[in-house]
């Protein structure tokens, strides 16, 4: 008897914790991700460039300019389940005033059928840039979110993305 007591306690608080992470999964896209649900991001060098068609993003839009690493923050899950809903959240700690801001943010998914999934662009009077979306994704991939300030600098984040169910098509 204490056996099958012990055990349904077990069940019961493991079936709590499914919930809470469940309702997590479901809201996470109206805040900000907890660390726990983070990828390790990428050492001091950047994910290598996989294909032709983030390599023609790379030099129509950034022209050979150095992308350093910091400065902008990108959240989203460790795995997406469904790769035609997944959260994002980027954040830039750039200053927004007259003379320098953020004039562009880039959200690259590498193995996607059009890497270059969107383009932010911003004025100096919109303040911190805080971004919240949803993208597609078609496969396990490297995500870069790239801040391109009014001086001409670059600022990225990285994370690589598995996904289980592809959401392209």
């Amino acid at each position: 008897m204490t056996d099958s007591i012990e055990r349904r306690r077990f069940l019961q608080a493991f079936g709590i914790l499914g919930l809470a992470a469940a309702i997590e999964g479901v809201s996470g896209a109206s805040k900000r991700l907890p660390a726990a649900v983070r990828l390790s991001r990428p050492g001091p060098d950047d994910p290598p460039i996989p294909n032709e068609a983030v390599q023609k993003i790379y030099d129509e839009r950034f022209q050979g300019r150095t992308i350093q690493h910091g400065k902008v923050t990108l959240d989203m899950p460790t795995m997406a389940e469904d790769g035609r809903y997944v959260p994002v959240v980027i954040e830039s700690e750039l200053p927004m005033a007259a003379d320098q801001y953020v004039k562009s943010v880039f959200l690259i998914v590498d193995h996607n059928p059009d890497p270059l999934v969107t383009a932010f662009h911003f004025t100096p009077a919109i303040g911190p840039v805080k971004l919240q979306t949803r993208i597609k994704m078609k496969r396990t991939s490297w995500i870069r979110a790239i801040a391109e300030t009014s001086t001409g600098e670059l600022w990225a984040d990285y994370l690589k993305v598995e996904t289980t169910l592809n959401g392209c098509g």
